[in-house]
């Protein structure tokens, strides 16, 4: 079974790399862009027998690895 777990800054935690990002495509002739987040994409194949059970390790991971849970937040898909 895959899991997709999308992880990114928790809101008020400032974001350089997607500031620089806007500031880059900004420069590109993109002046509509407010503002601009970047996160990370994660995808897990796990040997689960049900969606429940890998959702669940999922989550175990994120919470002992893949996020940082002082700065981070992710959802699981």
């Amino acid at each position: 079974m895959r899991v997709r777990v999308l992880v990114r800054l928790k809101p008020g935690i400032l974001d350089v790399q997607g500031a620089a990002v806007k500031r880059a495509l900004m420069g590109l002739g993109f002046t509509e862009v407010a503002d601009l987040r970047v996160g990370k994409v994660i995808e897990v194949e796990l040997d689960a027998p049900t969606a429940a059970q890998a959702r669940a390790r999922a989550d175990e991971m994120c919470r002992r690895l893949l996020a940082n849970p002082v700065l981070e937040e992710y959802t699981i898909e």
